[in-house]
């Protein structure tokens, strides 16, 4: 029951003199040892103050030492190159002539041979090319594959014990917001094995060009065209290819995937040209997918140019639903699934002609030949 009313409060002050009264008198017995308590509870207070600022000193030196990147550039760099030629791109100052009319970018070295690989662009239109590695020692190029379709270049200098940067394996295994490190030759060539750093923005970009992209936000300027763009296990997974460049546009760099890059070396290396299968038709992109709009809309045959594809009984605004029983609804989805084939190989088609559903069974051609062609999409994307 809770005390009421006077009764309570002498209660209450009845308790407390107890209890002072019975602290007074430990308190003379009791002096020494409490000062001693004191002066030891004060040393012990200082010794964990200088403890948790020993503890926060080392957490913060941890977090320097831990960032990876001055590493992971240190260790790519030798595998970086320079790229510079005489351009013969007369409507410049001064005409092809003109000793300070260059072009420049960068590469990677792929084997401790001498091979390397770059943008197409970076290499097509120069004379007089030269590579400078990493140690500042030049070399002119002694043999190249070009493949313009995926803006990829092998060349080849005469050079041994050169360092191959590691490719990863899949740029599929990369994922949004992860830090990474674009390394090239900006704007200068004196600014040889520049690096910046930024974070993977974006996977399977369908933007400007004939295979997938990476969107990254890393900055990167023209000279940058066939550095890596470099994640933090060290490993190149793409090759830094083009930017959008508008006012208002910002830090909205692509690069090839390494899958595609390694896809197209094994094909030069080993045929001297990629060997791209063809449905030998082509095909306008509903306006969904143009737009950027998810959708299943099919893809609308506009012009036959094979005789294969005359063969199987294709027609002008017949409509491709997949390939393969693999649906398709962008020209890109279409060459991201050809790496995997060669031409006359054959493939089954679902298609709508006529009205009807059919299956088509079709022998792939090779790209380029009987008038095949590829639809180029345009935008603002630029080379650099």
């Amino acid at each position: 029951m809770k005390p009421t009313g006077k009764k309570w409060v002498i209660t209450l002050l009845s308790t407390i003199v107890l209890v002072s009264g019975s602290a007074a008198a430990e308190a003379q017995s009791t002096g020494k040892t409490a000062t001693a308590a004191s002066k030891a509870g004060q040393a012990a207070q200082k010794a964990k103050t200088a403890a948790s600022s020993a503890s926060t000193a080392k957490k913060v030196n941890v977090q320097v030492a831990a960032d990876p990147v001055p590493q992971i550039v240190k260790d790519i760099s030798p595998s970086v190159v320079g790229i510079i030629g005489r351009s013969t791109d007369t409507t410049l100052t001064g005409g092809a002539t003109n000793r300070y009319n260059l072009a420049h970018g960068t590469g990677v070295i792929v084997k401790s041979n001498g091979w390397i690989v770059t943008n197409a662009h970076v290499v097509n239109g120069l004379e007089g090319t030269l590579v400078v590695t990493s140690d500042g020692k030049s070399y002119s190029i002694v043999d190249s594959y070009i493949d313009e379709t995926s803006d990829i270049a092998l060349i080849k200098i005469n050079a041994k014990s050169l360092v191959p940067a590691v490719f990863a394996k899949s740029a599929q295994t990369a994922q949004v917001g992860e830090k990474v490190i674009a390394i090239g030759t900006p704007i200068s060539f004196s600014l040889r094995n520049s690096a910046t750093v930024g974070v993977v923005s974006g996977l399977n970009r369908g933007v400007n060009a004939f295979y997938r992209l990476i969107q990254s936000d890393t900055a990167i300027n023209p000279g940058n065209s066939g550095g890596p763009l470099v994640n933090m296990r060290g490993e190149v997974i793409g090759i830094n290819s083009l930017k959008f460049a508008a006012v208002g546009v910002e830090n909205m760099g692509f690069s090839i995937p390494s899958d595609t890059v390694q896809y197209v070396m094994g094909q030069l290396f080993k045929y001297g040209e990629v060997k791209r299968p063809s449905l030998g038709f082509n095909m306008e992109e509903s306006w969904s997918a143009i737009v950027g709009l998810p959708t299943d809309d099919p893809l609308t045959v506009t012009k036959v140019f094979s005789d294969q594809a005359k063969k199987a009984g294709i027609q002008e605004d017949d409509v491709l639903y997949s390939i393969n029983g693999k649906r398709v609804t962008s020209v890109v989805d279409i060459n991201e699934m050809f790496k995997a084939f060669l031409p006359g190989q054959t493939v089954k088609l679902l298609m709508q002609s006529g009205g009807d559903i059919v299956e088509r069974k079709l022998v792939l051609s090779q790209a380029g030949a009987d008038g095949d062609a590829y639809n180029d999409e345009s935008g603002p994307g630029e080379e650099f």
